[in-house]
């Protein structure tokens, strides 16, 4: 018998692929959303299979909701029931929030909060019998990142689809969101300001992945919990 499926987005690399591993770990299929990295994607899909799971690479741009459907055609064609979906695909610009062009606002709203509201859609069609679906957000959906307008909006947006579903979805579906704080540099933050954010931090550090991980497990295991944002963040959120 086949084991349950999880479909884990941008899970190629960065955080993604911790969430993807996680489940594996935990015994799930994996079905895993990629769309540019290629070469991570191949290397995250034997990590997984490493685990003694099943793991089908889906290349897609979730910006497009017609790629979106063709996501789960193939999803369905797996035979696996849908258990767990983790939204985990994001883009995160810097811009002058006086001079972001619209198209750049455009893609971030497109992939980091109406991807996961039509993800979720097609999920809860197809877990009809119990599931659970995770949003990825960040700590700074409670800040005001004047830096990354576009990001810190849709990232807020997200936690409050969080708990819109979670309603909407009860009591089949259980709906909770993950807020990392500082986890993995990004391209968009040099090493000097990385390392002045990680000082700034009660716990003086950047989150481990399995740190991360186990929140996840967490949200797995424990059946009674909806509508809920984890902060993973060392902190941050106080600062």
């Amino acid at each position: 018998m086949m084991n349950a499926l999880a479909l884990v987005t941008g899970s190629a690399h960065r955080l993604g692929k911790v969430f993807a591993l996680e489940l594996a770990r935990l015994g799930y299929s994996v079905a895993l959303h990629y769309r540019g990295s290629a070469d991570e994607a191949d290397h995250t899909v034997k990590e997984i299979r490493a685990f003694g799971v099943e793991c089908l690479p889906i290349r897609a741009d979730l910006t497009l909701p017609e790629k979106i459907d063709f996501l789960f055609s193939l999803v369905d064609e797996f035979k696996a029931p849908l258990k767990v979906l983790v939204n985990s695909a994001a883009v995160m610009t810097a811009a002058n929030p006086t001079e972001m062009e619209t198209a750049e606002w455009d893609l971030a709203l497109d992939l980091n909060l109406r991807a996961p509201f039509l993800l979720a859609q097609r999920a809860a069609e197809r877990m009809t019998t119990g599931g659970l679906i995770v949003n990825i957000t960040d700590v700074g959906a409670q800040k005001a990142w004047s830096r990354y307008p576009a990001y810190t909006v849709s990232k807020a947006g997200l936690e409050s689809l969080t708990k819109v579903l979670a309603r909407a979805l009860a009591p089949t579906i259980r709906v909770n969101a993950i807020a990392p704080g500082l986890a993995l540099p990004s391209e968009v933050v040099t090493a000097e300001e990385w390392n002045r954010l990680l000082t700034k931090l009660p716990l003086k550090r950047a989150a481990k992945a399995e740190e991360l991980a186990s929140a996840l497990e967490f949200l797995v295991k424990n059946e009674y919990i909806t509508g809920q944002t984890i902060a993973v963040d060392g902190g941050y959120s106080l600062i």
